[in-house]
């Protein structure tokens, strides 16, 4: 059976340096892909060059069985990013930065109060996120996530700046988004405590 994300030869540099060679790896709705290494050891590269800001040297990455760089539209409107850097912008306010997302993907149906809700943040809905904390930033983009359809997350150290409560929250939003058949590609250095299906990849 055809994987609905499969990576096969994957080769990518960073200067002169090979940051990783011949990577395949496949994930199925309802798994994660877990990265794992030290700093500097790709685990970034990688999942900007699947989101199409890089380009690999060797191999090819395929969506329902095509090549993502022959359908990289209808890829890209499956998959949302939590970058180290959250991608807000700083002049707008919360729901501001959330309204102009859903402009770009389909939204999940989600009720938007009672994500803003659950993650903590509604009395901070009309403050410009320059103004927020880190944490609470992070928090913004969790809720960005989750008012998204789309089924493929890519999570760059998602629980950096947060609290112990914080960690145990992303944790608990991912298990969900895979027991609902999505699916997660994380980078993180801290140990992960998901309810699903964990490969892990370490460069």
């Amino acid at each position: 059976m055809t994987a609905k994300l499969s990576a096969n030869g994957l080769t990518l540099f960073r200067g002169e340096r090979c940051l990783f060679k011949d990577l395949d790896f496949a994930l199925n709705p309802g798994e994660m892909l877990l990265l794992e290494g030290q700093n500097g050891s790709g685990k970034t590269s990688l999942m900007r060059a699947i989101a199409g800001l890089l380009e690999f040297e060797t191999g090819d990455v395929s969506w329902n069985g095509l090549s993502i760089r022959e359908h990289r539209q209808a890829f890209h409107g499956e998959l949302v990013w939590m970058a180290h850097r959250t991608g807000l912008k700083a002049d707008l306010t919360l729901v501001e930065n959330l309204a102009f997302e859903s402009r770009l993907r389909l939204p999940s149906g989600a009720d938007f109060d009672s994500v803003l809700e659950r993650l903590g943040i509604t009395r901070l809905q009309r403050l410009p996120v320059r103004s927020l904390s880190a944490g609470q930033q992070r928090r913004v983009a969790l809720a960005r996530m989750m008012l998204s359809q789309a089924s493929l997350w890519l999570m760059d150290e998602p629980v950096t700046n947060l609290d112990r409560d914080g960690r145990k929250l992303v944790m608990k939003l991912v298990s969900e988004h895979l027991g609902a058949g999505g699916m997660c590609i994380m980078a993180a250095h801290q140990d992960i405590d998901i309810e699903g299906t964990v490969h892990r990849v370490t460069l």
